[in-house]
Order: structure tokens, then sequence, then C-alpha cells
């Protein structure tokens, strides 16, 4: 009887198995497009069984020539004719090939190749990556979304109308007059210094900030979650006062207090006050998020995915964090592509310790070259059902939104990198 049934359970297993194949990657390619007027880097992996193929995240705007290169020159050669089902076992081979390792570039390069064969494997198994992941832990992610004035009521107003759309949270930042603030405008007029450059100094942006808190919280109430960046763009100390001066106002988090460098500064922020700290989208080793997880000195890891090295190391970091109670909120501002924003949903869905998503919206341009970019509704992004990452890209139309079509980026001549800014003795300080 043994013998008998033996060869029908085969059968059946083999039936079960075939749409599951093991798949080898025949081709991986870079798509370069900028539809937003930001250089996006995502990368496609074709394999051999007809009509599977992945796309990936690995955008570093201000260096993505060399995203693309590592990927083409060093990676390509270094994948083709490999499983494509295997993804620990790649990223781990990908992240020691070069000896050297922990960098943006590389880092980025194998987020695209990572994400690529996350979407194959979702797409062979007819399911969305979250499911593939473990399933839903919520069912939409809540995010923030930027607020910004030259004056304090501009910022005042424009968080408002946000409020007005369904978010509960809100990141708010306002200009210094004749400076140049971050992600506000400074208006028509400039400080005086010893330099034709753009100018900040840290102690009136500081006092600025506080003012603008006072406002947003007699204006908008106490309803609303502010958040705020500082970018890392203070001294130390500065850094660890005005993240204590800014303690009554109940921020969700102060984004970015202190450089990477300088993160033993964080010990003397949460030993002074309970304000909530965000931090990591510089990050690119586990030497630097580490301590900060392991000994509770922030509240939110916020790092840019592809920065790190794609879906395999993010969940990982997510997972440690839950141990700590630290809470998740990936970098995702408009310089990451629609690929890695719904990474970024992806793993806001699976993750237990999520804390909020950032949110950028997508251009007409960005949701015709990708079809099926996340979807905000009320103040909440939700992931897509399809299987995959849900989105497919238009490479042809990909291609007439090439890098460098900004008029500005011509002008400047960075190739998409940023400039510089100094104070007013010319001293150049973090962007």
């Amino acid at each position: 009887m043994l013998t008998e049934r033996a060869p029908r359970a085969e059968a059946q297993v083999t039936r079960a198995t075939r749409g599951l194949a093991t798949p080898k990657i025949r081709d991986v390619s870079v798509i370069a497009t900028a539809p937003a007027g930001l250089r996006l880097t995502v990368v496609k992996i074709s394999t051999d069984q007809d009509g599977l193929y992945g796309y990936g995240c690995g955008t570093f705007t201000q260096r993505a020539e060399l995203v693309n290169a590592a990927v083409e020159k060093y990676l390509k050669p270094f994948l083709i004719g490999k499983p494509a089902d295997r993804i620990e076992d790649t990223w781990q081979a990908l992240y020691n090939s070069s000896y050297w390792r922990n960098g943006p570039v590389l880092n980025n390069a194998i987020s695209g190749v990572d994400q690529a064969l996350w979407d194959i494997k979702a797409r062979q198994a007819g399911m969305p990556v979250y499911q593939v992941l473990g399933g839903k832990c919520r069912e939409a992610v809540d995010c923030y979304t930027h607020a910004s004035g030259e004056e304090i009521s501009e910022t005042v107003d424009n968080a408002r109308k946000f409020m007005a759309r369904g978010f509960r949270h809100v990141r708010v930042q306002v200009g210094v007059p004749g400076m140049e603030g971050y992600s506000a405008p400074r208006g028509s007029t400039r400080i005086p210094s010893l330099h034709s450059g753009p100018v900040f100094e840290p102690r009136p942006a500081a006092r600025r900030a506080l003012e603008l808190f006072t406002a947003c919280r007699k204006e908008l109430g106490w309803e609303v979650e502010l958040l705020h960046d500082m970018h890392e763009r203070y001294t130390p100390n500065l850094a660890v006062q005005l993240v204590k001066d800014a303690e009554p106002f109940k921020m969700f988090f102060m984004e970015d207090p202190v450089s990477p460098e300088q993160i033993e500064y964080f010990r003397q922020i949460r030993q002074q006050c309970s304000t909530p700290i965000a931090m990591g989208e510089l990050f690119n080793s586990p030497h630097e998020w580490t301590p900060l997880i392991r000994d509770r000195l922030i509240d939110y890891i916020r790092i840019h995915v592809s920065q790190a090295g794609g879906i395999t190391p993010c969940r990982k970091i997510a997972a440690f964090g839950e141990m700590f109670g630290v809470r998740t909120a990936w970098h995702g501002p408009g310089d990451v592509s629609p690929i890695g924003h719904m990474a970024n949903v992806t793993l806001d869905i699976v993750c237990p310790n999520f804390g909020i998503q950032e949110y950028s919206p997508f251009n007409e341009a960005l949701q015709e070259v990708f079809h099926g970019c996340p979807v905000l509704k009320n103040g909440y992004v939700y992931v897509n059902e399809t299987p995959g990452w849900g989105i497919e890209v238009d490479e042809k139309l990909a291609a007439k939104y090439p890098y460098g079509s900004r008029e500005e980026e011509e002008k400047r001549r960075l190739n998409g990198g940023w400039g510089e800014i100094r104070k007013r003795d010319g001293t150049v300080i973090n962007q």
C-alpha cells in the first residue's frame, strides 16, 4: 500500500510547487529617472521565468550616479545566474563582497537589489509583500506631513489646512529672517556675512523655533501632534538646550538634534528632559543605531530604508527596536521613489512597534511613471493589495524624465548634490 501511494503524493507536491520553481536572476538594470525633479534610482531584476521580475529602490539623490554604477558594474556581474529566492543569503553575500562596507553608496545599491528580490518572491507567491513578511499588524499607516512658511503665521495656516484634510500629525518649520532655514523659505532679505553663500546661525534659529511652537499651541490647540526637524544644524550644547526648552509644548518628537558624529549627546538629552527624540536618517551602520536603541536614548528610529540596505536589514532593526521600546519612523521625503515609499508602508504594516510615517505627496508625473503609488486617505496611507509591491514602472515614460532635468540643478552644476551653508564668518555647518 505504501509503494502505491508514494507516487501520487509526489505528484501532488509537484503540482502544488510548480508555480514556485526556483527562479534564476537573468538581468539587473537601473531605471534612472526624476519625474519630480529629484534623482531616483530604481533597480529592476528580471528572472529566467517569463514575466517574473521585481523593482527595488536604491535612491541616494545626492550621489545617484555612483549608486547606479555600483549596481551595474559590481552587483550585476555578481548576481547573474544566482537564485532569486535566497534573499537573506544574497544580501549577506553582497554586503561582504566589497570587504569595505557600511557606506551609503553600497547600501543603497544593495537595497535596490534586496527590495526587488522581495517584490519577486511576493509576485511568485501571488501575495503583497506584507503577507510574505507575516501579515498586517494594523489596517493602515498613520502619517505626518510638512507645514512650513516664511513667517510663523504662514506655517500655522498651512498646518491648519493639513489638519482639515485629516492629518493628526504635522511637522512645523519656519524661515528665519535673512537666513537659510531648513525646509522653509527665508524671504528676499539676507543678513550681512563675510561670504556670498547661504547663511545660517543656530541661536536665532533656536529662538525662532520656540516662538513657532508657542504660536502653534496657541492657534492649533493640543489635539494635533507637532513634530520639528532640527536637522543636526545646532552645536551639541545648544541642541540639548533646545530639546529641553521644547518640553512644555509636548512635541510628538524632535528630529535629528545632533549629527551622527555626536550621538553621545543623546545621553544628556535623555537625562535632562522627556521630549521624544527621532534619529537616524543619515545612519548607514549598525555601529550608529545599536547604542541608541540598546540604551533607550531615542524614541523613534528614523532610518532611510535604502541607506541601511533595504527591507532585509530594516525588519531586523525594527525587531531590535521592539525589544527596547523604540518605535519606527522611516524616512519618507520626496527623494524616495514610490517603490521605496511602498517598502516603508509595508514595514509599517507588519511591525508591531510602528510609530509614525513621514508622507510626501506624489505629483502627476510620478503617478504616471509609477502605477500603484501608495494611497493617502484622511491622514492614513494604505498598502497595496496586489502581488509584490503592487507597483509597475513605465520605463519608456521614466526615460522622458532624465537626471539633470531641473534648470536649477544644471545651473548649480552639482550633479544632484547639495551646496554648502555657512555661518556669518564663513564656517561650514551641517546641512
